[in-house]
Protein backbone atom coordinates (compact mmCIF):
# COMPACT_ATOMS: atom_id res chain seq x y z
CA UNK A 1 0.00 0.00 0.00
CA UNK A 2 0.99 3.36 -0.60
CA UNK A 3 0.08 6.52 1.00
CA UNK A 4 0.01 9.56 -2.09
CA UNK A 5 0.08 12.35 0.27
CA UNK A 6 2.85 13.90 2.18
CA UNK A 7 2.06 12.01 5.46
CA UNK A 8 4.77 10.11 7.42
CA UNK A 9 5.17 6.68 5.47
CA UNK A 10 6.78 3.96 7.78
CA UNK A 11 7.74 1.11 6.13
CA UNK A 12 9.09 -2.02 7.36
CA UNK A 13 9.81 -4.76 4.93
CA UNK A 14 8.08 -6.35 2.24
CA UNK A 15 6.09 -8.99 3.22
CA UNK A 16 6.50 -12.64 1.93
CA UNK A 17 3.96 -13.94 0.25
CA UNK A 18 2.85 -15.57 -3.21
CA UNK A 19 2.26 -12.95 -5.87
CA UNK A 20 2.55 -14.77 -9.36
CA UNK A 21 -1.18 -13.60 -9.77
CA UNK A 22 -0.49 -9.67 -9.09
CA UNK A 23 -0.51 -9.15 -13.06
CA UNK A 24 -4.20 -10.46 -13.08
CA UNK A 25 -5.70 -10.04 -9.73
CA UNK A 26 -8.23 -6.95 -9.75
CA UNK A 27 -9.56 -5.05 -7.10
CA UNK A 28 -6.80 -2.13 -6.40
CA UNK A 29 -8.46 0.52 -4.93
CA UNK A 30 -6.85 4.22 -5.61
CA UNK A 31 -8.78 6.78 -3.36
CA UNK A 32 -7.29 10.01 -4.39
CA UNK A 33 -7.80 13.75 -2.35
CA UNK A 34 -11.37 12.52 -1.50
CA UNK A 35 -12.57 15.31 1.23
CA UNK A 36 -16.21 14.69 2.72
CA UNK A 37 -18.02 18.03 3.57
CA UNK A 38 -21.76 17.03 5.47
CA UNK A 39 -23.61 20.19 5.77
CA UNK A 40 -26.73 19.66 7.34
CA UNK A 41 -28.42 23.44 8.08
CA UNK A 42 -25.52 24.91 7.55
CA UNK A 43 -23.01 23.05 10.12
CA UNK A 44 -20.52 22.34 7.84
CA UNK A 45 -18.68 19.08 9.26
CA UNK A 46 -15.41 18.61 7.41
CA UNK A 47 -15.42 14.37 7.76
CA UNK A 48 -12.87 13.54 5.49
CA UNK A 49 -9.93 16.14 3.88
CA UNK A 50 -7.42 15.70 1.15
CA UNK A 51 -7.45 11.56 2.01
CA UNK A 52 -5.10 9.74 -0.58
CA UNK A 53 -4.02 5.85 0.13
CA UNK A 54 -3.74 3.34 -2.47
CA UNK A 55 -4.66 -0.64 -1.63
CA UNK A 56 -2.93 -3.42 -4.15
CA UNK A 57 -5.22 -6.10 -5.38
CA UNK A 58 -5.50 -8.70 -2.70
CA UNK A 59 -4.23 -6.67 -0.16
CA UNK A 60 -5.39 -6.70 3.85
CA UNK A 61 -5.63 -2.90 4.73
CA UNK A 62 -6.80 -2.58 8.34
CA UNK A 63 -7.96 1.46 9.30
CA UNK A 64 -7.99 2.29 12.57
CA UNK A 65 -8.10 5.86 14.22
CA UNK A 66 -10.13 7.45 16.69
CA UNK A 67 -13.93 7.57 16.54
CA UNK A 68 -15.47 10.06 14.07
CA UNK A 69 -12.00 10.05 12.18
CA UNK A 70 -13.82 9.68 8.58
CA UNK A 71 -13.31 5.30 8.67
CA UNK A 72 -16.52 4.44 7.86
CA UNK A 73 -17.42 7.21 5.53
CA UNK A 74 -14.33 6.36 3.12
CA UNK A 75 -15.73 2.69 3.84
CA UNK A 76 -19.48 4.15 2.97
CA UNK A 77 -18.15 6.20 -0.76
CA UNK A 78 -16.20 3.11 -1.52
CA UNK A 79 -18.90 0.79 -1.15
CA UNK A 80 -21.44 3.44 -3.24
CA UNK A 81 -23.65 4.11 -0.53
CA UNK A 82 -22.78 8.05 -0.07
CA UNK A 83 -21.26 10.71 -2.02
CA UNK A 84 -17.94 12.66 -1.89
CA UNK A 85 -17.48 16.40 -1.85
CA UNK A 86 -14.36 16.68 -3.68
CA UNK A 87 -11.17 13.78 -5.37
CA UNK A 88 -12.35 10.49 -6.80
CA UNK A 89 -11.68 6.72 -5.77
CA UNK A 90 -10.96 4.40 -8.73
CA UNK A 91 -11.11 0.16 -8.88
CA UNK A 92 -8.94 -1.06 -11.04
CA UNK A 93 -8.08 1.88 -12.95
CA UNK A 94 -12.01 2.81 -13.48
CA UNK A 95 -14.15 5.38 -12.08
CA UNK A 96 -15.78 4.20 -8.58
CA UNK A 97 -16.75 7.73 -7.22
CA UNK A 98 -16.25 11.53 -8.32
CA UNK A 99 -18.35 14.68 -7.92
CA UNK A 100 -21.21 14.76 -9.40
CA UNK A 101 -21.20 10.70 -9.84
CA UNK A 102 -24.07 8.93 -8.39
CA UNK A 103 -22.84 6.62 -5.50
CA UNK A 104 -23.93 3.20 -6.63
CA UNK A 105 -23.32 0.05 -4.94
CA UNK A 106 -22.55 -3.33 -6.43
CA UNK A 107 -21.43 -6.69 -6.56
CA UNK A 108 -17.72 -6.08 -6.92
CA UNK A 109 -17.78 -4.43 -3.18
CA UNK A 110 -19.70 -6.20 -0.29
CA UNK A 111 -20.07 -4.84 3.06
CA UNK A 112 -20.32 -7.22 6.09
CA UNK A 113 -21.22 -5.24 9.09
CA UNK A 114 -20.97 -5.30 12.90
CA UNK A 115 -24.68 -5.88 14.02
CA UNK A 116 -25.27 -8.28 10.67
CA UNK A 117 -27.39 -8.63 8.07
CA UNK A 118 -28.56 -12.40 8.07
CA UNK A 119 -32.24 -13.40 7.46
CA UNK A 120 -33.37 -14.84 10.72
CA UNK A 121 -35.77 -17.10 8.67
CA UNK A 122 -33.39 -18.76 6.46
CA UNK A 123 -31.39 -21.07 6.76
CA UNK A 124 -27.61 -20.95 6.46
CA UNK A 125 -27.33 -22.03 2.93
CA UNK A 126 -30.39 -20.07 2.22
CA UNK A 127 -29.14 -16.85 3.13
CA UNK A 128 -25.58 -17.62 1.51
CA UNK A 129 -27.34 -18.57 -1.84
CA UNK A 130 -30.14 -15.07 -1.52
CA UNK A 131 -28.30 -12.79 -3.32
CA UNK A 132 -27.33 -14.99 -6.40
CA UNK A 133 -30.35 -16.66 -6.93
CA UNK A 134 -32.55 -13.08 -6.56
CA UNK A 135 -30.30 -11.63 -8.85
CA UNK A 136 -30.80 -14.56 -11.32
CA UNK A 137 -26.62 -14.24 -11.38
CA UNK A 138 -26.71 -18.40 -10.53
CA UNK A 139 -29.38 -21.29 -11.16
CA UNK A 140 -30.50 -22.73 -7.56
CA UNK A 141 -28.29 -25.30 -8.07
CA UNK A 142 -25.60 -24.29 -8.90
CA UNK A 143 -25.50 -21.35 -6.19
CA UNK A 144 -26.08 -24.23 -3.63
CA UNK A 145 -22.86 -26.22 -5.18
CA UNK A 146 -20.97 -23.37 -4.86
CA UNK A 147 -21.89 -22.68 -1.27
CA UNK A 148 -21.81 -25.88 -0.32
CA UNK A 149 -17.97 -25.56 -1.35
CA UNK A 150 -17.27 -22.66 0.41
CA UNK A 151 -19.36 -23.73 3.61
CA UNK A 152 -16.71 -26.50 3.29
CA UNK A 153 -13.08 -24.60 3.06
CA UNK A 154 -13.98 -23.01 6.01
CA UNK A 155 -15.75 -25.76 8.26
CA UNK A 156 -19.11 -24.75 8.30
CA UNK A 157 -20.91 -27.22 6.44
CA UNK A 158 -22.41 -28.85 8.77
CA UNK A 159 -24.07 -26.09 9.63
CA UNK A 160 -25.96 -25.22 6.61
CA UNK A 161 -29.46 -26.28 7.44
CA UNK A 162 -29.03 -24.60 10.98
CA UNK A 163 -30.79 -21.17 11.29
CA UNK A 164 -28.51 -17.75 12.28
CA UNK A 165 -30.32 -17.32 15.76
CA UNK A 166 -28.70 -20.97 16.83
CA UNK A 167 -25.73 -19.28 15.73
CA UNK A 168 -22.45 -17.83 18.03
CA UNK A 169 -21.80 -14.17 16.85
CA UNK A 170 -18.53 -15.40 15.73
CA UNK A 171 -20.35 -18.14 13.32
CA UNK A 172 -22.66 -15.66 12.05
CA UNK A 173 -19.81 -13.46 11.03
CA UNK A 174 -18.39 -16.06 9.08
CA UNK A 175 -21.27 -17.16 7.25
CA UNK A 176 -21.82 -13.68 6.21
CA UNK A 177 -18.67 -13.35 4.95
CA UNK A 178 -18.97 -17.22 2.88
CA UNK A 179 -22.51 -15.01 1.44
CA UNK A 180 -19.90 -11.81 0.34
CA UNK A 181 -17.92 -14.33 -1.33
CA UNK A 182 -20.73 -16.40 -2.85
CA UNK A 183 -20.99 -13.29 -5.70
CA UNK A 184 -16.80 -13.39 -5.96
CA UNK A 185 -16.79 -9.47 -5.10
CA UNK A 186 -13.20 -7.60 -5.69
CA UNK A 187 -13.30 -6.01 -2.33
CA UNK A 188 -14.40 -7.26 0.89
CA UNK A 189 -15.68 -3.81 3.38
CA UNK A 190 -15.55 -4.97 6.65
CA UNK A 191 -16.59 -2.79 9.34
CA UNK A 192 -16.04 -3.94 13.00
CA UNK A 193 -17.29 -7.12 12.46
CA UNK A 194 -15.93 -8.62 15.20
CA UNK A 195 -16.63 -5.62 17.59
CA UNK A 196 -18.43 -6.51 20.87
CA UNK A 197 -17.70 -10.73 20.97
CA UNK A 198 -15.76 -11.95 24.03
CA UNK A 199 -11.70 -13.38 23.83
CA UNK A 200 -12.47 -16.85 22.56
CA UNK A 201 -15.09 -15.99 19.75
CA UNK A 202 -13.03 -13.08 18.66
CA UNK A 203 -9.59 -15.78 18.57
CA UNK A 204 -12.07 -17.97 16.42
CA UNK A 205 -13.33 -15.85 14.12
CA UNK A 206 -9.60 -14.32 13.53
CA UNK A 207 -8.44 -17.60 12.40
CA UNK A 208 -11.60 -18.45 10.24
CA UNK A 209 -10.80 -14.89 8.44
CA UNK A 210 -7.02 -15.59 8.16
CA UNK A 211 -7.74 -18.91 6.30
CA UNK A 212 -10.46 -17.49 4.27
CA UNK A 213 -7.79 -14.38 3.50
CA UNK A 214 -5.23 -17.25 2.26
CA UNK A 215 -7.62 -19.18 0.05
CA UNK A 216 -9.66 -16.42 -1.73
CA UNK A 217 -7.14 -13.68 -1.48
CA UNK A 218 -9.48 -10.61 -2.11
CA UNK A 219 -8.71 -7.34 -1.16
CA UNK A 220 -10.03 -6.44 2.27
CA UNK A 221 -10.82 -2.73 3.82
CA UNK A 222 -11.23 -3.52 7.68
CA UNK A 223 -11.84 -1.35 10.03
CA UNK A 224 -11.39 -1.76 13.95
CA UNK A 225 -10.87 0.12 16.83
CA UNK A 226 -8.22 -3.00 18.07
CA UNK A 227 -4.81 -2.89 17.51
CA UNK A 228 -4.13 -6.01 18.44
CA UNK A 229 -6.30 -7.40 16.35
CA UNK A 230 -5.79 -5.09 12.95
CA UNK A 231 -1.86 -6.06 13.09
CA UNK A 232 -2.27 -9.79 13.37
CA UNK A 233 -5.02 -9.84 10.54
CA UNK A 234 -3.60 -7.07 7.73
CA UNK A 235 -0.53 -6.78 5.37
CA UNK A 236 -0.83 -3.03 5.87
CA UNK A 237 -2.01 -0.81 9.03
CA UNK A 238 -3.25 2.57 8.27
CA UNK A 239 -4.00 5.46 11.21
CA UNK A 240 -6.13 8.00 10.54
CA UNK A 241 -6.14 11.35 12.19
CA UNK A 242 -8.80 13.05 14.52
CA UNK A 243 -11.35 15.14 12.23
CA UNK A 244 -11.16 16.02 9.55
CA UNK A 245 -10.16 12.87 8.18
CA UNK A 246 -6.26 12.51 7.12
CA UNK A 247 -3.86 9.73 6.70
CA UNK A 248 -1.21 10.12 9.33
CA UNK A 249 0.72 6.76 8.59
CA UNK A 250 0.71 3.45 7.12
CA UNK A 251 2.86 0.51 9.07
CA UNK A 252 3.62 -2.30 6.67
CA UNK A 253 2.90 -5.36 8.75
CA UNK A 254 6.40 -7.33 8.55
CA UNK A 255 5.01 -10.76 9.38
CA UNK A 256 4.99 -14.37 7.31
CA UNK A 257 1.78 -15.73 6.83
CA UNK A 258 0.13 -18.12 7.38
CA UNK A 259 -0.08 -16.52 10.70
CA UNK A 260 -1.18 -17.67 14.20
CA UNK A 261 -1.41 -16.63 18.07
CA UNK A 262 2.20 -17.36 18.51
CA UNK A 263 3.24 -13.91 16.76
CA UNK A 264 1.39 -12.23 19.37
CA UNK A 265 4.36 -12.50 21.97
CA UNK A 266 7.13 -11.92 19.35
CA UNK A 267 9.54 -8.78 19.88
CA UNK A 268 8.42 -7.31 15.83
CA UNK A 269 4.55 -7.84 16.54
CA UNK A 270 5.14 -6.07 19.98
CA UNK A 271 7.43 -3.19 18.09
CA UNK A 272 4.62 -2.72 15.05
CA UNK A 273 2.04 -2.64 18.09
CA UNK A 274 3.23 0.04 19.91
CA UNK A 275 4.10 2.36 17.06
CA UNK A 276 0.74 2.00 15.96
CA UNK A 277 -0.63 2.75 19.54
CA UNK A 278 1.28 6.02 19.77
CA UNK A 279 0.22 7.05 16.84
CA UNK A 280 -3.53 6.55 17.27
CA UNK A 281 -3.37 7.50 21.07
CA UNK A 282 -2.10 10.92 19.84
CA UNK A 283 -4.62 11.27 17.51
CA UNK A 284 -7.34 10.42 20.46
CA UNK A 285 -5.91 12.96 22.62
CA UNK A 286 -6.10 15.94 20.07
CA UNK A 287 -9.80 14.60 19.62
CA UNK A 288 -10.57 14.67 23.40
CA UNK A 289 -8.78 18.15 23.75
CA UNK A 290 -10.68 19.49 20.90
CA UNK A 291 -14.34 18.29 22.19
CA UNK A 292 -13.46 20.31 25.57
CA UNK A 293 -12.54 23.33 23.52
CA UNK A 294 -15.82 22.96 21.52
CA UNK A 295 -18.03 22.51 24.86
CA UNK A 296 -16.11 25.12 26.42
Amino acid sequence: MRNNGDEEVIKKATITKSDNNDMTRKGALSVRNVTKIYDPEGVHVVALENCSLDIKAGEFVAVVGPSGCGKTTLLNIIAGFDSLTHGEIYLDNELLAAPGVKPKPGPDRVVVFQHGALFPWKTVLDNVIYGPVIQKKMSRSEAIEIARDKLSRLGLKEIENVYPGQLSSGMQRRVEIVRALINNPLVLLLDEPFRGMDSVTKSASHEALLELYDIFHKTIYFITHDLEEAIFLSDTVVVMTTRPGKIRMTIEVDLPRPRDYRMLSTPKFLELKEMAKDAVHEEALKAFQRGERELA
